[in-house]
């Protein structure tokens, strides 16, 4: 019998992103010292590490888990290499790769968002149209689900509503045209985030039951692009990237329900492409999201305050750029004792910021990292 379900909410993976396999405009170029008109100036923070680069995996998006001995991985998507390579979330050393091109169990057609919770890793397969599930640390196949609804599916969040039942939220950015570039009449726009709720039984065998899908149709609020999603329970409050910077990239606020709040973050925050947002919780319930603005040559993040969204400060690194997929480790390491943010570097290499540097360069809560 596998062993149970450890809830560990720092390894909540997030998620998740992609680079469009529906042709969006290319990464934005700025320079290194631009910010967006309503963005603070950027702090410069040094990444603790940056691993080796394997340009050939075009690693797209990150997820952390940590073993009954305390021993942290870093996991990335691979989507071109249609595989997960496995880092020391330590020090960034590559460890193993697992998986291959193809439709069965253990292999992946374009592997995109992740997600890990407890002991089990969620993978979002763009072109097999599913999301597969597999056990650590053997990355053991556990099951698929999503087959019959999933178009183009690219990031996901996990999520326990009670013990030993999850909701699962995974984005799906079909479109249509030649060249897939054309984003699909307003009201086919409602199916832009689907819902599963996830059951495992006492043998591991997983229970998957659509729950529907929904987004908002209007012209001006609607997602055309989607990939990265995150939420907070605590808050009631999901919030989704559109990537469209062909009509506002930016991230945009939706209740558990699926309801759009009208709420989005503020535009002029992102000078490239919204990607990947991770939550940062901190104790008393307060918090930040970390928000990606995918530029070139040196990504920009943007922290929100957790419940009213204000800004709270940028950073950037001395060498992450064009960045796809960010994960948050909040939990003590060797290594990184006030927790690591671990970001993907131009879809070749992965980088680790040190949360205590974060919280003392940006004047944040030192809550957040004792």
């Amino acid at each position: 019998m596998p062993s149970p379900i450890r809830c560990l909410p720092v390894v909540l993976g997030t998620l998740l992103i992609a680079a469009c396999g529906s042709a969006p405009a290319p990464k934005a170029t700025v320079p290194a010292d631009a910010a967006s008109a309503g963005a603070p100036a950027p702090m410069e923070i040094r990444e603790r590490f940056v691993s080796q680069e394997t340009p050939a995996e075009e690693l797209d998006s990150l997820a952390t888990w940590q073993s009954e001995d305390g021993l942290t991985w870093l996991i990335a998507t691979g989507k071109s290499s249609h595989r997960l390579s496995v880092y020391d979330a330590g020090d960034g050393t590559l460890l193993r790769t697992f998986g291959s091109e193809g439709k069965g169990e253990g292999q992946f057609d374009r592997p995109n968002g992740i997600a890990v919770y407890g002991d089990y890793v969620f993978v979002v397969e763009r072109d097999n149209h599913r999301v597969q599930v597999l056990k650590l640390p053997d990355f053991t196949f556990v099951g698929f689900f999503g087959e019959n609804e999933l178009r183009s599916p690219y990031g996901l969040w996990v999520n326990e509503t009670e013990p030993g039942e999850l909701e699962v939220y995974v984005t799906d950015s079909f479109m249509y045209g030649k060249n897939f570039d054309e984003v699909p009449p307003l009201k086919e726009l409602d199916q832009r985030v689907r819902r599963y709720r996830v059951q495992f039984d006492q043998d591991g065998r997983l229970r998957a039951t659509y729950g529907g899908a929904f987004g908002d149709t209007k012209e001006a609020s609607a997602l055309r692009m989607v990939e990265s999603i995150a939420g907070d329970r605590a808050n009631d409050r999901l919030l989704v990237a559109d990537e469209d910077r062909r009509h506002e990239s930016t991230l945009r606020e939706y209740s558990f329900s699926g309801q759009y709040t009208g709420r989005s973050l503020p535009q002029d925050s992102f000078a490239a492409e919204a990607e990947g947002v991770v939550l940062w919780t901190c104790t008393g319930g307060g918090g930040y999201w970390i928000a990606v603005d995918q530029l070139a040559p040196l990504t920009l993040f943007h922290l929100f305050d957790r419940v009213t969204l204000e800004p709270r400060g940028t950073f950037r690194g001395d060498v992450t750029a064009h960045t796809d997929g960010v994960t948050l480790h909040a939990a003590a390491m060797p290594e990184f004792p006030g927790g690591a943010l671990f970001a993907v570097q131009d879809d070749k290499a992965v980088t680790a910021f040190d949360l205590r540097d974060v919280a003392r360069e940006l004047h944040l809560s030192q809550d957040c990292v004792d």
